[in-house]
């Protein structure tokens, strides 16, 4: 692939949400990021790669897990040295467990806004 300006760059993935503030801090905790921007109703996390964005949305609908229409809209695979204490961390954080799984080596979870993501073995990537 070119590296030069002929490619558009990702800058920011953005969430859609019913309250900014309380899923800024989940994915801030989470991830150890710092968040970077915070107002009436948005918020942006730094991380090493793209920014994460938070918008709150009027009647927002959480896609749900699972999701026989396909719809979750998009999901974070996360990869984990220990996917046990990682996937504990994410839940007193506030993400939820769900079933059904699908295998030893993910795990889904939903985040407080019910954004599916998943937990991943690091020695897999």
């Amino acid at each position: 692939m070119a590296n030069d300006d002929t490619f558009p760059r990702l800058q920011m993935v953005t969430l859609d949400c019913a309250a900014a503030a309380p899923l800024a801090e989940f994915w801030s905790a989470l991830l150890g990021v710092e968040i970077t921007a915070q107002g009436d109703g948005y918020a942006m996390l730094a991380t090493p790669g793209a920014a994460i964005g938070i918008g709150e949305v009027e009647h927002y609908v959480a896609p749900g897990w699972p999701n026989e229409h396909g719809s979750k809209q998009f999901h974070f695979d996360l990869a984990c040295v220990d996917i046990a204490a990682a996937q504990a961390r994410a839940v007193e954080l506030g993400a939820t467990v769900v079933d059904p799984q699908p295998g030893e080596t993910w795990r889904v979870l939903l985040d407080p806004a019910g954004h599916p993501f998943c937990l991943t073995d690091a020695a897999n990537w």
